[in-house]
């Protein structure tokens, strides 16, 4: 089958939970999770939670757990806490909890970054996505640039044939 055909097959709407990782934000500072959340319900998906939690390794996996052990949640999409720093952890807490990586997903952001916006500075995102039982996971870093460009070339067209894939086995 080709691709368009896959598409074609897949679920019309996603249910989705968005969760900003950050230590100094809250729901109505949340510019990134808002960006997120607000493109998700335009492409027609469903977002039936947004959560913000500290940047904490253990924190990020108990709501990954949360959201893979609830059958309403199909995606769960995170921003934020995928830099470089010490304090940052997303980007380990998630990658331990995928069953299976989507690597074209961080490779082709950092491309996308490096030559439409952020030049050589792109290699420092740790962008990363998978799955996790049926579930998939999208991990972005947290500057609405970096979440609008996820979603809108990567995420939003790509996230129902994602789904697609995931079920066709079950």
């Amino acid at each position: 089958m080709s691709v368009q055909e896959h598409k074609q097959e897949a679920p019309t709407t996603v249910n989705c939970m968005v969760l900003t990782v950050s230590d100094t934000r809250n729901l109505e500072t949340d510019k990134s999770g808002q960006l997120m959340k607000s493109l998700l319900l335009e492409a027609g998906y469903t977002v039936i939670d947004h959560r913000i939690v500290k940047d904490d390794f253990s924190a990020i996996q108990h709501i990954i757990r949360e959201a893979d052990a609830n059958k309403r949640i199909e995606a769960l999409l995170i921003n934020g806490g995928t830099g470089i720093t010490f304090r940052d952890t997303t980007y380990e807490a998630v990658s331990q909890m995928l069953d299976k990586e989507i690597p074209g997903f961080g490779e082709i952001f950092r491309y996308l970054s490096f030559t439409k916006d952020i030049g050589s500075a792109a290699m420092l995102s740790r962008a990363v996505a998978g799955v996790r039982g049926t579930t998939a996971i999208f991990s972005t870093p947290g500057s609405s640039g970096a979440v609008k460009l996820a979603m809108n070339e990567l995420i939003v067209p790509e996230l129902a044939h994602v789904m697609r894939e995931i079920y066709k086995d079950k």
